[in-house]
């Protein structure tokens, strides 16, 4: 996982922080139409967000399987 990786994340992150506070904001206000509609918004992005959290996960495990493979960790000889 690069450093690109975790800034993309994290910036989606703040994004969808930001669309759940717009969501409990027009809640509380009691503007339900627009509060589902946001609570819609908010639902996509935190999809978005997961999904993109479980490629890095799974590109990560792969490149470990893949190091693994070439390089097998040493065991101590069990002598």
């Amino acid at each position: 996982m690069t450093s690109a990786d975790c800034l993309l994340l994290d910036a989606k992150h703040a994004i969808l922080d930001e669309h759940h506070r717009k969501f409990q904001a027009l809640h509380n206000e009691g503007r339900v139409n627009e509060a589902v509609k946001q609570f819609h918004v908010t639902l996509s992005c935190a999809s978005d967000v997961l999904n993109d959290a479980l490629r890095l996960l799974e590109d990560t495990l792969e490149a470990h399987r893949q190091a693994t493979l070439i390089s097998p960790p040493s065991h101590p000889s069990t002598n």
